[in-house]
């Protein structure tokens, strides 16, 4: 089946996957960050404090992601997407009428819990669970609500901000959510149960298993995995929710450093689908210890340019990272424990990468107060990810001997 028949033929679900991940943008970093210099200024916050905030309430949607993502295993997308997308609508307008350093914080772990992570959540494992053979062309279809978002909204709203109040944005941004709503609705009017679906395409993980959460969070795997799954996460959004900072560091203004952001969204888009095609066809376990090498090659070679121009190529490495995760992660999780239990494991993968989320901006904004600007961090970001790498390929390899060994 080519890629066209089989959007064709899928059309509603991977339609609602992309509209669910597009609207986790109002609560990504890459959105956020852009009002990091009004908000800031409002509230009367250092780079530390402001950080500390983000990190703070992004730890805390982590640990209520554990509770909350166990729902994808118990209710349909048809009521729990449209019911977290009125409640992203309320957090965007807290945002936009938030009086207070606390109602900010408040604010923020909303938008992080309901954006970042529940829209994500629904969206990939909605995907990894409607589809088997063509789980890795699903995820890259759904992920293109992320990459839309990353494409258009950064630009948009920093071009607004030069004639329109930051915190009327917010209620603009309150509007879309609210908008998909009724779409997400028609989109699934004959969806089944999650019950219904485990029952009737079941597919295992390892020895043939259908595995819980206890049992996953048991197996040394799992936690092997954590250090590449916060990784990523952790720095990628660093790296946004510092861009005003690192602008500022390179002698640019703001607007040329996000305009260079479309190739890195460009990229990703093609990665994303290249990475899905690949997954479909050797497994997420072979691409698991090399989706962040190009990742650790970007943090590597952006200390040492001098042009926004001759970020193009740093970005091309970035899009690689970033398309691959999507698929290799949400597919990490059902390949290696199934989907009868998806949601309540994904759940805990949800928390790591949102808790990776939650430390990236809180120890850069910490060693930038301390006079190591963030440019200068990059290397040993570089560094770290390369050897969560190998970390990974020793875990994968164990694994496939585990399997390999007679009962």
């Amino acid at each position: 089946m080519s890629i066209l028949q089989f959007i064709r033929a899928n059309a509603p679900f991977l339609a609602t996957g992309a509209i669910l991940t597009f609207c986790s943008s109002f609560g990504q970093t890459f959105f956020i960050s852009v009002f990091a210099g009004e908000i800031r200024a409002d509230y009367g916050l250092s780079d530390g404090q402001w950080g500390a905030i983000y990190s703070v309430s992004t730890m805390v949607s982590a640990a209520v992601m554990l509770w909350a993502g166990v729902l994808t295993d118990k209710l349909r997308v048809r009521v729990l997407g449209p019911s977290m997308l009125v409640l992203l609508a309320a957090a965007c307008l807290g945002m936009a009428f938030s009086p207070a350093v606390w109602t900010l914080a408040v604010v923020i772990f909303l938008l992080r819990f309901l954006g970042q992570g529940m829209m994500s959540h629904i969206a990939f494992v909605a995907m990894a669970r409607w589809f088997v053979a063509t789980r890795g062309r699903a995820i890259a279809l759904a992920a293109m609500g992320f990459s839309l978002g990353e494409a258009v909204l950064p630009v948009s709203f920093v071009a607004m901000m030069g004639v329109v109040d930051w915190r009327w944005l917010w209620v603009l941004a309150a509007v879309l959510p609210l908008l998909m709503v009724p779409v997400v609705r028609h989109l699934l009017k004959l969806e089944r149960t999650p019950q219904s679906i485990a029952a009737e395409d079941p597919s295992p993980g390892m020895g043939g298993r259908y595995w819980t959460r206890g049992e996953a969070l048991r197996h040394p795997l799992f936690w092997m995995m954590v250090p590449a799954l916060i990784g990523p996460p952790a720095f990628v959004t660093a790296f946004f929710f510092q861009q005003v900072h690192i602008a500022s560091v390179k002698g640019w203004e703001h607007v040329e450093l996000v305009a260079m952001f479309p190739v890195y969204t460009l990229t990703a888009v093609f990665a994303v689908f290249g990475t899905g095609a690949l997954m479909d066809r050797v497994g997420s376990g072979r691409l698991l210890p090399f989706y962040q090498l190009p990742l650790a090659a970007f943090f590597l070679i952006v200390p040492m340019v001098d042009s926004p121009i001759w970020l193009i190529g740093p970005l091309i490495l970035f899009g690689i990272s970033q398309g691959a995760q999507g698929p290799v992660v949400t597919g990490f999780g059902a390949e290696f424990y199934g989907t009868r239990h998806l949601g309540a494991i994904k759940s805990a993968v949800t928390a790591v990468l949102v808790l990776g989320s939650a430390l990236g901006p809180g120890l850069s904004g910490m060693l930038i107060d301390l006079g190591i600007d963030f440019v200068e961090q990059m290397p040993w970001i570089a560094a770290y990810h390369i050897a969560s790498s190998v970390l990974v390929w020793f875990a994968v390899r164990g694994v496939r001997r585990e399997s390999a060994a007679p009962a």
